[in-house]
């Protein structure tokens, strides 16, 4: 927030000078983020009369001047367009030094004699505005320095606020501070009631009191908007960085720069019937006074006629309803807006406006009242007119109430790192505006201003203590405790080991967005509703993920398009599922590949990648990680119905496997064929505690045999039989050759396996091998169909 020196201190104006000042701001945690001064450097510049303006007998372009306020009238050529008889400029004396210490001296312009110069804003420093002559008011005074007629000993000090202290985004909030951090009394203008003197009301209904609590209307009848913004509003407003437009909107503006509560001015000839505020309904449309036209979502909070919208509620108003020189008849308005629902309303619309700014961040509940009358006086004094009554509409249990706190002086103590007296901690809380409503034996009982939101808890209360006492006021001390070992689950491995394991297989991890398109994502897990977003960033990110695939395919898509055909990728992330009125936060680890299964080589042939490549990849992480996973034929919605396998491990489901179905690939308009899976985290980061087992001495037996099963068994059945059944020394079982073909029959496959066995303290004899060997074979048989190949 910018603001004018000047004007601050015409609240609180402690004996510091500026640089003080914007210290003392900044070291109370409201840091400053420039000050400089209003005006340019310049001296010998007056208010000058132009007494008569004629033009020059040899340039068309320029004028011959004769100009009062110094010390006698004097010729002056001007080539400014907006130069005439009576008007006051600030006039530049011969002398006069100017910004660059250009110096002013008496000079002939095509032969005409000039002594001074007429000066543009731009030429004082004040703006960029170089079109024409600055014009003062008609009263200012001839030949009074232009310095202390316009107070341009000032400087504007820009501070940059936290979300979270809107108390200060006004000139009664800094005040305030300043005040208590100085000890002085802070005296800002006295408002007082206007008395209605006709008792013509607006008709006002709150159909959202939840988004509005409070709203209040006055009517200010018979204006004059025609009337001239005085020069000191302006330069105020000026100096806070607000454009001056007319009077009602230039003092609506002030107030909210001086009191911190935003309003606006309607014109009463164009809302029909009364006023009404309530959400939006959807398909409806507004035209704002920018003169952008936005169609209004539900849930936006707007103000309205019996007919129509006529304000986005705490962002800006419709242009139709605007106030413009003809009208006559105002309707001022002041409200309480809930926070929750003006944040982020001004940004759906391509909008931020200096009222969204403070809605979104906290208004005193309080204040509208006050607004409401110093408005009022400040437009009676400006433009005329007649006020009326304020009719006030609030929902008293949709107001927020201030907190009382429980502040414990020893509390203070351990957070600060020193003792302060408690009588000194009652007076920072008292200078604050805080109320110590009750003594306890262990501290206080504080009640919090409705103008400060930002005080909820303990730790608040003790932060204002320490912010006011002073931060370089507390000691240095440096933290000390214990650092115990933290305890590792030795069964559970560390992310970061299947993240280099993937990278040292080729690939490479990607970052995507939680947020995705909702068509994509019912493409690719149509089991899950994806949870919508208030405010996406754009309409192909409108839902959280449920699954980590829309954002690796959409990253596959954009390499693909940029020529690169060979891509693996994975990444690590949540996944967002609704769980009955929560929302299940799942970490997940997902992968995609596509093209080669090598680089590029003369040594490399070039093999596309295939499911058991991916699937070897998959084994090796699980090899890794200390665990065994089942994969097995399944069904997926998203996945290619012939190459598609579930995971499981100990019987839990812990994943999928497969090749992307065709026709999800079409609609994504990917090329080649892709793999992808995905797996739950947590449920493969847990595996075994490792432990140390002696290596046998003796020799290993092997014995291998080939038996034909229907193609329907798979390998890990053969495998699961054969352990149960082999005995308890088996120590491998491993397949060596697969074979279908005409000699085997339809629907059949023989598969060769060996099998290997080692006892860790003698050496195994024929007979146990045998009998071993034969209950594998008859267990085979009996529970697969398997028969032996001969």
């Amino acid at each position: 927030m910018k603001f004018s020196e000047q004007w601050l201190r015409e609240w609180v104006n402690p004996e510091i000078d500026t640089q003080a000042l914007v210290d003392q701001i900044t070291m109370a945690g409201l840091e400053v983020d420039e000050f400089e001064s209003v005006a340019g450097e310049f001296t010998g510049i007056i208010v000058g009369e132009v007494l008569s303006v004629e033009p020059h007998p040899d340039a068309d372009k320029l004028r011959v001047c004769q100009v009062a306020g110094g010390a006698e009238t004097v010729q002056v050529v001007c080539g400014a367009p907006n130069v005439r008889p009576g008007m006051k400029v600030p006039f530049a004396e011969v002398g006069a030094v100017l910004q660059g210490n250009f110096k002013i001296k008496k000079a002939k312009l095509r032969g005409q004699p000039s002594n001074g110069m007429l000066c543009s804003e731009s030429e004082l420093g004040l703006s960029d505005n170089h079109d024409g002559l600055m014009e003062l008011p008609a009263s200012a005074p001839a030949g009074e320095n232009i310095r202390d007629y316009l107070g341009l000993d000032d400087a504007t000090i820009d501070v940059d606020l936290t979300p979270n202290r809107s108390d200060c985004l006004s000139i009664r909030g800094l005040a305030r501070e300043v005040g208590v951090l100085n000890r002085l009394l802070v005296e800002g203008p006295d408002i007082n009631p206007v008395e209605p003197v006709h008792s013509d009301v607006v008709d006002i209904r709150i159909d959202a009191p939840e988004g509005c609590p409070r709203y209040l209307g006055r009517i200010i009848r018979n204006v004059d908007l025609s009337a001239e913004t005085p020069l000191w509003m302006r330069e105020r407003l000026r100096r806070s960085g607000i454009r001056s437009i007319d009077a009602a909107v230039d003092v609506t503006n002030y107030v909210m720069l001086e009191l911190g509560q935003p309003m606006h001015a309607f014109d009463r000839s164009e809302i029909d019937g009364g006023i009404i505020v309530r959400w939006a309904r959807s398909g409806e449309k507004l035209v704002l006074l920018d003169g952008q036209e936005v169609e209004l979502v539900e849930g936006t909070l707007v103000i309205a006629d019996h007919e129509k919208p006529i304000a986005i509620a705490g962002v800006m108003g419709g242009e139709h309803s605007g106030v413009a020189e003809k009208t006559r008849d105002l309707v001022l308005e002041a409200a309480f807006f809930d926070p929750i629902s003006i944040a982020g309303k001004a940004r759906h619309f391509g909008l931020h406006t200096d009222a969204s700014h403070r809605f979104e961040r906290g208004v005193d509940p309080e204040l509208t009242r006050d607004a409401m009358e110093r408005a009022t006086a400040l437009l009676l004094e400006i433009v005329g007119g007649e006020a009326g009554e304020i009719v006030e509409v609030h929902s008293e249990q949709h107001l927020p109430k201030s907190p009382v706190i429980e502040l414990r002086q020893q509390r203070v103590t351990d957070v600060l790192g020193l003792e302060i007296d408690r009588t000194e901690i009652e007076e920072i809380l008292t200078r604050l505006g805080l109320h110590v409503d009750k003594l306890t034996r262990e501290g206080w009982k504080v009640h919090v201003p409705s103008y400060r939101p930002d005080i909820t808890i303990e730790e608040d209360l003790i932060e204002e203590v320490g912010r006011i006492y002073g931060y370089n006021n507390l000691p240095v001390t440096e933290p000390v405790g214990s650092l115990g070992l933290r305890e590792e689950q030795e069964a559970v491995r560390p992310i970061s080991h299947v993240r280099s394991l993937l990278v040292d297989r080729g690939y490479q991890e990607a970052v995507t967005y939680s947020f995705v398109d909702s068509k994509v994502q019912a493409l690719i897990d149509g089991d899950h509703t994806g949870i919508e977003l208030a405010n996406p960033i754009s309409s192909d990110m409108s839902v959280m993920r449920t699954s980590l695939w829309p954002g690796l395919l959409k990253t596959v898509a954009y390499n693909q398009n940029r020529q690169q055909s060979r891509i693996r990728l994975f990444e690590t992330g949540l996944r967002f599922v609704r769980e009955g009125e929560g929302i299940e936060q799942v970490p997940m680890l997902a992968g995609v590949v596509t093209g080669a299964q090598n680089p590029e080589s003369w040594v490399n042939g070039r093999r596309s990648v295939d499911f058991f490549d991916v699937k070897g990849d998959l084994e090796a992480l699980f090899e890794l990680l200390g665990i065994t996973v089942e994969f097995s034929a399944g069904e997926h919605g998203a996945l290619h119905p012939g190459q598609t396998a579930q995971l499981h491990k100990n019987g839990e489901f812990v994943g999928w496997l497969g090749a992307l179905h065709p026709q999800v690939q079409k609609k994504l308009d990917l090329d080649g064929t892709i793999y992808v899976f995905e797996l739950f985290l947590n449920s493969i980061l847990s595996g075994y505690v490792p432990n140390f087992k002696e290596f046998s001495k003796f020799p290993e037996v092997r014995r291998d045999l080939a038996i034909i099963i229907g193609n329907e068994v798979t390998y890990a059945e053969v495998q699961r039989v054969a352990r149960e059944k082999a005995g308890e020394f088996l120590t491998g079982a491993r397949v060596f050759d697969v074979f279908e073909g005409d000699a085997i029959g339809e629907g059949r496959k023989s598969l060769a396996l060996s099998l290997f066995w080692q006892h860790p303290e003698r050496t195994l004899n024929d007979d146990e091998i045998l009998t071993w060997f034969g209950a594998a074979i008859d267990a085979l048989k009996a529970e697969l169909g398997a028969t032996l190949r001969s």
